[in-house]
């Protein structure tokens, strides 16, 4: 048992073993009823609800039921708030998804691409147009309405400081969210 442990403790895999893990168990549960009610519960929050919400809004597990949320939040509180508040909760999110990915999954994959060495691939990824245009990419993906996990991933490869990140983060999350609210039909 202690063997298993150490093992464990030292496999370099771990990480991205987790996300494998929770998404497939997220698209398992997605229909089950407990879920179906954290959803509701989550509704009658009011601002809190909608930061939450915006947390939500980052993640590929939770963006759908995110959004859904967010449209009926945008039909009856403040549409300005609820765009400003939910960008915020967006900032939160994609901090945690941010020093996850770098703290985390890039430790665990860079040596793998330590070892493409001479490779096309890695001439690709030190390529001043890469270098450039990777993080312009990020934030596009960032700022659409969607999860946010792959331009995060972008953004964390650019080797971007952690508070340009996060303005960076808002703003886009505020734009998104702000499209979700038009969408809702909110009245200025």
């Amino acid at each position: 048992k202690e063997k298993l442990k150490v093992k464990w403790k030292h496999w370099r895999y771990k990480n991205t073993f987790f996300s494998v893990v929770s998404l497939l168990f997220f698209i398992f549960f997605i229909n089950h009823p407990f879920v179906q009610n954290i959803m509701k519960q989550v509704g009658s929050f009011g601002y809190a609800g909608v930061f939450l919400c915006g947390v939500l809004f980052v993640s590929t597990f939770t963006v759908v039921p995110s959004i859904a949320l967010l449209y009926e939040f945008a039909g009856v509180l403040n549409p300005w708030w609820v765009a400003i508040i939910a960008g915020l909760g967006t900032m939160v999110g994609d901090y945690f998804v941010f020093k996850f990915l770098r703290d985390g999954i890039f430790e665990e994959i860079g040596p793998i691409f330590a070892k493409l060495e001479g490779s096309f691939l890695k001439k690709i990824f030190r390529s001043p147009f890469f270098v450039w245009l990777t993080p312009i990419i990020g934030a596009i993906l960032i700022a659409s309405p969607g999860p946010d996990e792959i331009g995060v991933s972008m953004m964390g490869l650019s080797k971007i400081k952690l508070w340009q990140f996060m303005l960076i983060s808002f703003c886009l999350g505020f734009i998104a969210i702000f499209m979700i609210v038009l969408l809702a039909g909110a009245k200025f």
